[in-house]
């Protein structure tokens, strides 16, 4: 219910009673037997002093039961003029306290905590204008409403105050049903205010909590991924996740003796579901928890994980895949790929210029249906070769321009250039990002390269 129904209630309660007065509080009931002395006169005097009680109670009515009490400072140089106000103050139910001067009303409200001031325009020392002022430029005060207190010939200032900040302003003399409306419209407003501050300290927290707790989840899918290896093989790798958790995993790991597994996986999308299904697949490959699989046949290692990950168990979820096992004594790679990029092996051709050939095998993304039968091929690896494996998100790079970096023509190209670098995939890390324009790409990087003995 606003303030402008209260108002209409209190009027047509207090005519109410002012004709209750008129018609039933006559003369006849003011006669005082005569045996007590009284006369026509005191008795109409007696009426006349009831009368304006009821009309001073009905006045007041409208100062009762405020919507919001608050605290409030009343600053002003004439002590009669705050007395007027915080007898109307706390008649409306609100807390005061008064200041003499504006110096005085700066120091109580750095100390103290108030919901609202009302503040004299005309002061010495320091006045109302700048205490306004000082009050806006402070960051712990600059939202405490300011009603500002003027005389009629005082406008042009207030006008200046309510650009300043100034919340609202009353002319003296005060107006006790004016005095309530702005009162209580100023507390509502800074009664909201508050609320709506203390929503977003709690959802400030609750985005650092949330902030922490994804740093760390990041910080555990990366302590998933496997040590760099020197021997028997030289293995580095970059990765880069777009967000907090990307939906990129990979591995490597010694089957038995003489097979070596390597893979990398690519979860669709990012964040917190990306990331629980890469880690998931990446541990069921690392563990060899898939029943009846061949883990030295890349092919049933992807219809396994197919049947494990279907998308509609998964939060409608899929993953593409590329998965090799070298063979140490056959010196050949024996692969599989689920809808992922071909993996690149550089190698050197009879006339010693480096070239690059695509282990590609292509299969149907994991976990999109059901019952997807996969096939391998078997590729021989030779001396002084170094094997690439990567996700998309490795070369599907936009230029500021919008332009995307070419496959065939351009990242092909850097690889057979820079192929040979010890730490390769950095420098190809480093160069995406050099063509995107910004250290923060669009895709999650992961980036695999190995060298097998000789």
């Amino acid at each position: 219910m606003s303030d402008l129904d209260d108002l209409e209630k209190i009027g047509a309660a207090a005519r109410q009673l002012l004709e209750m007065i008129e018609t039933r509080l006559t003369n006849e009931h003011f006669k005082t037997p005569e045996k007590y002395g009284a006369t026509s006169e005191t008795s109409a005097s007696l009426r006349d002093e009831r009368l304006r009680t009821a009309v001073r109670f009905a006045a007041s009515a409208s100062e009762l039961k405020p919507g919001v009490a608050g605290r409030v400072l009343v600053v002003d140089d004439q002590p009669e003029n705050r007395d007027v106000l915080v007898r109307h103050l706390e008649r409306q139910g609100h807390r005061s306290a008064q200041a003499e001067n504006g110096r005085q009303a700066i120091e109580m409200l750095r100390q103290e905590a108030f919901d609202l001031v009302l503040l004299d325009v005309a002061m010495p020392e320091m006045d109302g204008y700048t205490v306004l002022g000082q009050v806006k430029a402070d960051p712990t005060l600059r939202h405490l409403p300011v009603i500002m207190i003027s005389a009629l010939d005082e406008i042009e200032t207030v006008v200046h105050c309510i650009q300043a900040g100034a919340e609202d302003f009353l002319a003296k003399p005060f107006n006790p049903t004016l005095l309530r409306a702005r009162i209580g419209a100023s507390l509502e407003k800074k009664s909201f205010r508050d609320q709506e501050q203390a929503y977003l300290h709690r959802i400030e927290e609750t985005q650092k909590r949330l902030e922490e707790e994804l740093s760390e989840a990041s910080r555990y899918v990366v302590s998933t991924l496997p040590p760099p290896m020197r021997e028997p093989f030289e293995i580095s790798w970059a990765y880069d996740p777009s967000t907090e958790l990307g939906g990129d995993s990979f591995g490597y790991h010694w089957i038995d003796d003489s097979h070596f597994a390597i893979y990398l996986l690519d979860v669709c999308g990012h964040g917190v579901g990306a990331a629980l299904l890469s880690v998931a697949a990446i541990n069921v490959i690392r563990s060899g928890s898939l029943p009846r699989t061949d883990f030295l046949d890349p092919a049933q290692v992807l219809s396994g994980l197919n049947d494990a990950f279907q998308m509609e168990n998964h939060n409608n979820m899929f993953f593409t895949i590329w998965y090799g096992v070298y063979d140490l004594v056959a010196r050949s790679i024996r692969h599989a790929s689920g809808g992922h990029p071909a993996a690149l092996l550089l190698k050197s051709s009879p006339d010693g210029i480096d070239v690059v050939e695509h282990l590609r095998c292509p299969g149907m993304l994991v976990g999109a249906m059901p019952a997807i039968s996969y096939k391998s091929e078997t590729t021989s690896v030779p001396e002084n070769s170094r094997l690439f494996v990567f996700c998309d998100g490795a070369y599907e790079i936009a230029r500021p321009d919008h332009t995307r970096l070419d496959f065939d023509d351009e990242f092909i190209p850097f690889l057979v250039r820079n192929g040979r670098n010890p730490n390769v995939p950095q420098d190809v890390l480093g160069w995406v990002r050099s063509v995107h324009g910004s250290d923060v790409l669009t895709d999650d990087f992961s980036f695999i390269a190995m060298d097998f003995p000789r």
